[in-house]
């Protein structure tokens, strides 16, 4: 029951977001702080929408090879256009993993978005990847209670619904992803993700393909 009522919502949802993009277009470019607002609500609640979905999907589809850090440089764009007082920092090289793409998304964004959302009015956000560790740091106001971040419902501010860290539990262990999380108070975060797992699938798959091949 509560599947179906949250895919009721998420169809409700398609109307007045349309209506607010089809209007926002209409503003005149004499108002580019209110368009920004209004456009930065409109992503919100696009990834709400993201969010709920994957909270009652399954089916994350079929693993792929991508190049992590092209991924990385798309969806900072997106977030920056809706949080241009954040600095962005990318520190890395490209590298291929072979996983589930779009779920890998949902991490990602889940995790630049609570970044951006609890940084400071000047925040920094840095990503970085060493060792197959990909960091995500901010210099936000920092969580009270890191062990129960990734808690269904669990949230330490009014803001969201407590699914989003929820989900990127989920999916990460969907992937053999392991998450460690350091965070001080009014001091920021930092969220590590170990990829090793699906580093190792990604060469194995390439040495496979090259040996039928030949």
């Amino acid at each position: 029951m509560t599947n179906e009522f949250i895919k009721d919502i998420l169809h409700d949802f398609n109307t007045p977001i349309s209506t607010i993009r089809l209007n926002l277009r209409l503003l005149p470019e004499s108002n580019p702080k209110i368009k920004q607002r209004i456009a930065s609500a409109v992503d919100t609640i696009l990834n709400l929408q993201k969010n709920l979905k994957e909270f009652i999907n399954e089916d994350m589809g079929e693993r792929e090879a991508f190049d992590i850090k092209s991924l990385i440089e798309q969806r900072i764009a997106f977030f920056s256009g809706s949080y241009p007082h954040i600095y962005f920092n990318l520190d890395m090289e490209s590298k291929n993993i072979y996983t589930y793409k779009n779920a890998m998304i949902r991490i990602i964004d889940n995790l630049l978005s609570n970044a951006c959302k609890y940084s400071n009015n000047e925040g920094n956000v840095s990503v970085s990847l060493d060792q197959n560790i990909l960091s995500i740091k901010d210099n936000g106001i920092g969580i009270k209670n890191p062990k129960k971040i990734f808690d269904r419902f669990y949230k330490e501010t009014s803001r969201g619904l407590g699914i989003g860290l929820h989900i990127v539990d989920k999916l990460a262990k969907k992937m053999d992803i392991k998450i460690e999380v350091r965070s001080k108070i009014n001091k920021g975060s930092v969220f590590k993700l170990d990829l090793s797992a699906i580093m190792d699938q990604s060469q194995q798959t390439r040495q496979t393909n090259t040996k039928d091949y030949l």
